[in-house]
């Protein structure tokens, strides 16, 4: 989720699109999210891990 973000912020950026700027904003914050509960034990989505 973080690199689908990241890539709509790279291509929302040079296109000049803002709502694919917006997207990749919402997919970096989620994924982050996901990505540090995951870090510290909390099972998110069923899953002890998130990748």
């Amino acid at each position: 989720m973080l690199l689908v973000g990241l890539i709509l912020l790279i291509i929302g950026f040079l296109t000049g699109i803002s709502i694919l700027w917006t997207i990749g904003i919402v997919l970096v914050v989620i994924g982050a999210v996901l990505w540090i509960l995951g870090s510290v034990g909390h099972a998110v989505g069923g899953r002890r891990h998130y990748w």
